[in-house]
């Protein structure tokens, strides 16, 4: 069953995606400075058993995402693959809204990683100024960003892998030391002292709530897989096994390495800390642990943007082709590349630099606010998208044994997610510390919704929903 038109004589992008490049690259959204600097966060607010209770949650709810978008992006492995997903299954107006929040909370997050990559670098060099440094990786993340696809999978692949390594690492120093194979500078071997000390759950579950809002803010960037799948070679066989491997290590990473930090760290202290890594280093002795803590957390940052760069171009080229943005926006340069779809995207982000220093408490809140729910509308869309593909499919007289990857426990799956989304929600409303993200968040998804009805609703503008299918082709190397 096709479920989009071909389309003939224009540029198209490159299937240069290889399974590694997909894993690493969905693998490298997620273990950033979420997990090297926020981990200390969700230990303090929860306690040792309760950080871990917030990961394993988490993971669930980013499990439940991914094997929808599974089924979709095999379906339908198209670039910029969710707001298609949503334009198709669920509505135009719900595609559009989806596209723009999340292109603008991808861009407004790579503007914020090349200061913090620059502000890393005043570590090594202080006497140069931030803005210098932003202005190198600016041209760096470019430069890959507008090369072929290839290039740029290579790179995240070798930025991810770094981060990787980092964490591989720590688990088996931490576990060592904390068992006694490794012995600690100037403190005796704890074993599980600290973890069980205060209780497992010092906090309450109040505590885990908390907690857990950060962590599913951590998880998100899981969903880029889906971006990549127009990009991808033999989508249908690389798209499974990458959800197949990448949810359960990200949780074997997660969990063992929460699992460390408060065997080693008492949680109250793990709350307060800079990077909880860098003192359990420090703890074992390992020379410029805090350089090369530094070090992974600047590779860290600069894939984050790296990564955020191609995600947000993917999704402008995506609305271009459904009709949602200018068509220039759709343009490729002659190596498959969005180039004005990046120009753009590496403008805002640069712009809303300017606001954190113009208007900080008052534009720059407010981009900040409407970004933090992206991903969780990202997720909810992706569930609903994924009920709407499957009724219409088996409507059509479709068979299930024909689909070559279906979400398991179909309706349960897509439910639950959806229903977890809301709970974010409603929890968001609770915390008087994230109330605010959701007035503007929910105010700015309400204006996309007004904007599209008066824009192409009213004036019955017909938008061309059915033109991406064929815009990829195989490039091989």
């Amino acid at each position: 069953m096709k479920w989009m038109s071909v389309t003939q004589g224009k540029s198209t992008l490159k299937r240069a995606m290889k399974s590694r490049h997909l894993f690493m690259m969905s693998l490298g959204g997620i273990i950033g400075t979420g997990l090297f600097l926020g981990s200390g966060y969700a230990i303090g607010e929860a306690g040792p058993a309760g950080a871990i209770l917030a990961y394993l949650v988490g993971g669930l709810l980013m499990y439940l995402a991914m094997v929808c978008l599974g089924e979709l992006s095999v379906v339908m492995p198209v670039s910029g693959s969710f707001q298609a997903h949503a334009t198709k299954f669920i509505g135009p107006a719900t595609g559009f809204v989806v596209g723009w929040i999340y292109w603008l909370s991808w861009a407004l997050y790579v503007g914020l990683e090349f200061v913090a990559a620059g502000l890393l670098m005043k570590r090594w060099f202080p006497d140069v100024p931030t803005w210098i440094w932003c202005a190198i990786f600016v041209i760096l993340l470019f430069s890959i960003n507008s090369l072929t696809t290839k290039a740029f999978a290579e790179t995240e692949y070798w930025f991810a892998g770094i981060k990787v390594i980092a964490v591989i690492v720590f688990i088996i120093i931490g576990l060592g030391s904390v068992f006694g194979l490794i012995s600690l500078q100037n403190e005796p071997t704890p074993y599980l002292s600290n973890f069980i000390g205060d209780g497992l759950f010092p906090a309450g579950m109040v505590g885990v709530f908390i907690s857990m809002m950060t962590v599913i803010y951590a998880f998100q960037g899981s969903e880029i897989m889906g971006v990549a799948a127009g990009e991808t070679e033999e989508p249908e066989k690389n798209i499974p096994k990458a959800i197949r491997t990448i949810v359960f290590r990200i949780l074997i990473f997660y969990v063992l390495a929460i699992f460390v930090l408060s065997a080693l760290v008492p949680y109250k202290k793990a709350g307060v800390l800079e990077s909880p890594f860098v003192t359990v280093f420090d703890m074992v002795g390992i020379p410029f642990a805090a350089d090369i803590m530094n070090f992974v957390i600047l590779t860290a940052i600069l894939s984050v943007g790296n990564t955020g760069l191609f995600a947000c171009t993917r999704i402008m080229y995506s609305l271009s082709e459904t009709g949602m943005a200018p068509k220039v926006l759709g343009k490729l340069n002659k190596r498959g590349v969005p180039s004005n779809a990046l120009l753009v995207t590496l403008g805002f982000a640069l712009l809303s630099l300017l606001t954190s220093v113009i208007a900080e408490d008052t534009l720059f809140v407010v981009l900040l606010a409407i970004s933090g729910i992206g991903g969780t509308l990202t997720w909810l869309a992706i569930a609903a998208a994924q009920i709407g593909f499957r009724r219409q499919f088996i409507k059509n007289g479709g068979r299930l044994e024909d689909l070559k990857y279906k979400v398991p426990l179909y309706p349960f799956i897509p439910i639950l997610c959806i229903v977890m989304c809301l709970f974010i929600f409603a929890f968001t409303a609770y915390d008087e510390t994230q109330r605010t993200s959701l007035y503007w968040g929910g105010g700015f998804v309400a204006a996309c919704y007004l904007y599209y009805y008066f824009k192409f609703k009213r004036k019955k503008i017909t938008l061309p929903l059915e033109t991406q299918a064929s815009k990829v082709e195989t490039e091989d190397y």
